[in-house]
């Protein structure tokens, strides 16, 4: 039996659920010897590597496009200051915290999907993104009152990540796949390069942080694949409080590999971002199906 477009949609979205977790765990293994540029430049460069592999022994390198160049440019632009700025709020709050505040991605998706993707904000779709929110904020707990450089990180790579998924959302109605992963991680090393190079002076992996970096480069394309096809089974409004999921899954790993801490009040917030996509997809699910009984 075939899968609807929101079930699709819910399964790439898991692939990238499993793959931005691993990139947090490798990110903080080589925080301490790298910067977030160079981070950044070394896993552009492996996604290079991939990108051009995959399009040679596929044959499908005339898939690769030189159309709208300028919204590539854009997404991978706000894509750029939006994970340097993730990767350096991850070395210095919690990571449920991290993603707490950069979960309020989707809810930035939900307000602009109507003005730049002519999407509906349906009673299901605001339902998941209130009850994902309030799950956040019940696992965080933030304190507005002193706000941390790595709070403040976090909060502007939320708005550049639902900007870069408006434009991944629009790249998808007319461009390859391929084209959409190959100009991100060409763009993304002629960024990290500029910046990470600006001091003449890169920091190169060894024998320690190259397996890290690998898994960075590789985890990093893998997610930006699931996402890409994520939202071209299902509109931005629906996929991105899927993204909400990451969030008890991130504060587990923190749990058991950096020893913080994990109450109740975790699986509290968890319950409420599980039971908002849970009505979400039930309903989007059985719209599909109406759909195509037409």
């Amino acid at each position: 039996m075939p899968l609807t477009p929101t079930l699709a949609a819910a399964v790439w979205m898991t692939g990238a659920i499993a793959s931005f977790t691993s990139m947090a765990v490798a990110g903080r293994a080589v925080s301490g010897d790298l910067d977030t540029f160079e981070i950044m430049l070394f896993r552009s460069l492996v996604g290079i590597c991939i990108v051009t592999s995959v399009a040679l022994v596929t044959r499908q390198t005339a898939n690769i496009r030189r159309a709208r160049l300028g919204l590539h440019a854009l997404r991978n632009l706000l894509h750029f200051a939006g994970q340097n700025l993730w990767f350096f709020a991850i070395t210095l709050i919690p990571l449920a915290q991290v993603f707490s505040i950069e979960f309020s991605a989707p809810l930035w998706v939900t307000l602009m999907a109507p003005l730049f993707l002519g999407e509906r904000i349906t009673l299901p779709r605001a339902a998941a993104a209130i009850l994902g929110f309030t799950g956040i904020l019940i696992v965080a707990r933030p304190d507005f009152g002193h706000l941390d450089p790595g709070i403040i990180a976090i909060a502007i790579a939320a708005v550049c990540f639902a900007g870069t998924a408006i434009c991944t959302k629009r790249l998808t109605q007319t461009e390859p796949i391929l084209s959409i992963l190959f100009w991100l991680t060409v763009m993304q090393a002629v960024f990290g390069i500029t910046m990470a190079g600006w001091d003449g002076d890169i920091t190169l992996p060894d024998l320690r942080t190259a397996p890290w970096l690998v898994l960075i480069g590789c985890a990093g394309l893998f997610a930006h694949f699931c996402l890409t096809q994520a939202l071209r089974c299902a509109p931005a409004v629906i996929v991105m409080p899927m993204d909400f999921v990451r969030l008890p899954v991130a504060a587990v790993v923190g749990a058991l590999f950096y020893n913080e801490s994990l109450d109740g009040i975790v699986f509290l917030g968890a319950g409420l971002i599980i039971i908002g996509n849970f009505l979400n997809l039930r309903a989007e699910t059985k719209r599909d199906s109406r759909l195509n009984a037409r």
